[in-house]
């Protein structure tokens, strides 16, 4: 079984730049790569750059071995589809969820092939409120059935092939996710990849 990441900016226009902002001294978009890297069942990691942050992603990639592929998600994939067989597994990662435990990671690999998609989920751990039109609040949301959704997104070849959103993961099996897997948007969310960065590392931490 041959297991690929795609690195992906592709929800926000500015996640680009968002992916080269400053973490304990490196791009998180290093970050992001280097963690991948350093889990074994991954075989290869592939970037896909927007035109305009390719050679800035390059440039900060280019110490470790991966490929950084000017463009969208499916041209990334269209880079590495014939280096694969029927028996892999495509994961979609979001490059500003720099810091997924290795253990997490693990986890959809072998959820794949059981299930065709699988992603990471958390708990909703905020009460939700339904509100109407003049904003005001008018109901409760039951929770117990809400989640999180986190990356990468495991996808078996064929599925990965078939999926018009490769995003839409109805119909995913779930697995547990992980606090540390956030997106790092926000100046509350930099605080805390900084801190995680400069945590002492073990290896289930990416």
């Amino acid at each position: 079984m041959n297991v690929v990441v795609i690195v992906t900016v592709a929800h926000h226009a500015s996640d680009g730049e968002l992916a080269l902002t400053p973490v304990h001294g490196e791009a998180l978009l290093t970050h992001t790569v280097r963690g991948l890297l350093g889990v074994p069942e991954i075989d290869s990691v592939l970037v896909a750059a927007p035109q305009r942050c390719a050679s800035l992603f390059s440039e900060v990639l280019s110490d470790l071995p991966c490929r950084v592929v000017p463009g969208s998600l499916r041209q990334a994939f269209a880079a590495v589809e014939p280096d694969l067989s029927r028996d892999s597994v495509v994961l979609l990662h979001d490059a500003l969820r720099a810091f997924i435990p290795a253990e997490t990671v693990r986890e959809v690999i072998n959820a794949v092939g059981d299930s065709p998609i699988v992603v990471p989920v958390l708990p909703m751990a905020d009460t939700v409120k339904v509100t109407s039109a003049d904003s005001l609040i008018v109901g409760t949301e039951d929770r117990t059935h809400l989640r999180t959704v986190q990356t990468p997104i495991g996808y078996t070849l064929p599925a990965f092939r078939a999926a018009a959103d490769p995003w839409d993961v109805t119909g995913a099996a779930l697995v547990d996710g992980h606090p540390d897997a956030m997106r790092v948007t926000t100046d509350f969310e930099l605080s805390l990849a900084e801190a995680i960065a400069a945590a002492p590392k073990n290896e289930e931490t990416l």
